[in-house]
């Protein structure tokens, strides 16, 4: 019997098989989804999710975009999911559409808001039923844009090559419109290019550019810049109760940024995962995960010999791992990381996160 044609308990009345999958993890809803097209139904459908919600089973899954060394113009959504083998990996979501070139992510409950930086054109994806909804363009083109969100509005940032200068923009996620106002940044230390970090922290927006680090203080409307977040190259980083986290690969160790002590910090107990898993990373990327930590990093080879193939574009060396770690902050203010569980979770391939991010479904 192939697993569209499998038998499923049709004698059970349709609240109770809701009701049951509802308490399953959604790690496991695509093997749910082989057993019947009812039940492939049935992971998409808005009364499953109302039942997750009202039971208290709704969870935190991680969102990847992946994209082709060889061809960047061309970038997939992955999902990390658990494969019948039981293994976790990330699975390609074949419903949702390429990403075309570059652009901004933003993870709003159980939505994911894209705004592109080739055509200025936003999106919405719902992570229940994964389909995607065009939203109003943004007022403006910019490139090289970065965003974050703040008490429901989702603060769109970059240059904008029309009026030479940088701009930033205002997205109301309840109402789904655009504020009409094009907000100048006005900070002279600002260039045409920020990189592809933000995070907000205590209701602050934190970004760079190749040179400066920015704080942005919406309440006052007002620009500055932070030597101290500045005198590391952070990069990828994540935000875990109001500390920034990233990895720094060149010192191979896990940072972390206190924004009112303004002091950096290294996460304490996480030596062995740095000396047998990341040693030799070229690159990695940090999100926040249920107030949980998820570090996902290439692996094999030796350094030298990835670094050679990275430049040479000959990217198809090493898997994508992953591993999460939850966090503890002790006192004195030491911030102590254990590894619940780590794996690979892509084979081999020329591939490289562009994005991840978690959304509550």
């Amino acid at each position: 019997m192939s697993p569209g044609e499998s038998s499923e308990p049709l004698s059970l009345p349709e609240d109770v098989i809701v009701d049951i999958i509802a308490r399953v993890p959604r790690f496991d809803y695509p093997t749910l989804s082989l057993v019947s097209k009812h039940f492939r139904s049935l992971v998409t459908s808005p009364k499953l999710y109302a039942s997750r919600s009202l039971l208290g089973f709704t969870e935190h899954c991680l969102y990847v975009v992946l994209y082709n060394h060889f061809d960047n113009s061309n970038s997939r959504w992955y999902i990390l999911c658990r494969k019948p083998d039981g293994n976790l990996r990330l699975v390609l979501i074949s419903s949702l559409p390429p990403l075309h070139g570059n652009g901004s992510f933003v993870a709003v409950g159980s939505m994911i808001y894209v705004f592109d930086n080739t055509t200025s054109s936003a999106s919405s994806i719902d992570c229940k039923s994964h389909t995607v909804q065009k939203l109003h363009n943004m007022p403006i083109h910019m490139v090289h844009t970065v965003a974050g969100l703040i008490d429901g509005k989702i603060y769109v940032s970059g240059y904008c090559n029309r009026a030479s200068k940088n701009v930033m923009v205002v997205f109301n996620t309840e109402t789904k419109m655009w504020e009409p106002e094009i907000k100048p940044i006005a900070n002279k230390e600002t260039c045409k290019r920020w990189t592809r970090n933000c995070v907000v922290m205590a209701g602050k927006i934190y970004t760079k550019d190749p040179f400066n680090s920015f704080v942005y203080d919406p309440q006052k409307s007002k620009w500055e810049t932070d030597d101290m977040l500045n005198s590391k190259k952070w990069k990828n980083a994540c935000v875990v109760d109001d500390v920034l986290y990233y990895h720094d690969c060149h010192v191979n160790s896990l940072r972390t940024y206190d924004p009112k002590q303004r002091c950096w910090g290294v996460v304490e107990g996480v030596e062995e995962l740095m000396w047998y898993g990341t040693r030799y990373s070229v690159w990695s990327e940090t999100v926040s995960y249920g107030g949980k930590l998820a570090l996902f990093y290439p692996r094999e080879g030796r350094k030298n010999e990835i670094w050679f193939q990275f430049k040479n574009k000959e990217k198809e060396i090493s898997n994508i791992w992953c591993a999460e770690i939850s966090l503890e902050k002790r006192q004195g203010g030491e911030i102590w990381g254990k590894v619940e569980w780590f794996g690979h979770v892509m084979d081999r391939g020329k591939f490289s996160i562009a994005e991840s991010l978690a959304v509550m479904v």
